[in-house]
């Protein structure tokens, strides 16, 4: 059968590097600190700035992060990418409507693609999400569906906030609101993990 398990499963081998991965307090602020500093310039002048600041925000965090590991994870580059699609068409167009349906867009792109690979039996989680977790099939699949359902709970989430209240209330939502339900979402995912992680990596299944 073909090998479809996740590459964090897959042995390295004999005489290859390890794999480079980002110190955790390192990624955590390159992941909220394009947030925060947008949050910030919507707070002190306008959404319009905001963008701008978290349009070279982005750049700099995929620059950071490929000058450390040499390769940029799936789930920042379609972020980056999505920000500066819909950067430059709020500017182009002069309406901020465009970076705020960003988060919907994105997340449901992250949504149909992890419930969109369950359906052909593949589970990308490990791949979008650059996660070095092992775990078996149910496990994985357990975790693809949950989270593809998270990704769609924040797209309908984002919806409902930038409908009804302010930019600056929807600029900060973005940082101390998305940001904190996700930890604690994923938080929640842990006693899952734990019951179904692999203490051998290797005896992760082909088909899956």
């Amino acid at each position: 059968m073909t090998d479809t398990k996740p590459e964090a499963a897959k042995s390295i081998p004999a005489g290859a590097p390890a794999p480079r991965k980002l110190d955790p307090t390192l990624k955590l602020l390159l992941e909220f600190g394009p947030l925060g500093l947008f949050f910030i310039a919507s707070y002190r002048y306008n959404l319009h700035v905001a963008t701008g600041v978290l349009m070279a925000g982005v750049l700099v965090t995929l620059a950071v992060s490929y000058a450390i590991v040499r390769r940029v994870p799936i789930m920042p580059l379609v972020t980056a990418v999505a920000v500066l699609v819909f950067g430059a068409l709020t500017f182009y167009f002069d309406n901020p409507i465009f970076i705020k349906v960003k988060p919907t867009i994105v997340n449901c792109i992250f949504g149909t693609v992890l419930l969109g690979g369950l359906l052909f039996n593949r589970s990308l989680l490990s791949v979008l999400l650059d996660t070095a977790l092992s775990l078996d099939e149910t496990g994985w699949r357990k975790l693809t569906l949950r989270w593809g359902i998270f990704f769609f709970f924040l797209a309908a989430l984002n919806e409902v906030v930038w409908r009804t209240q302010s930019d600056v209330f929807w600029a900060g939502f973005k940082v101390f609101g998305t940001m904190p339900i996700t930890v604690v979402f994923a938080l929640c995912q842990v006693p899952l993990i734990l019951k179904h992680e692999l203490k051998n990596p290797e005896a992760t299944p082909d088909h899956f």
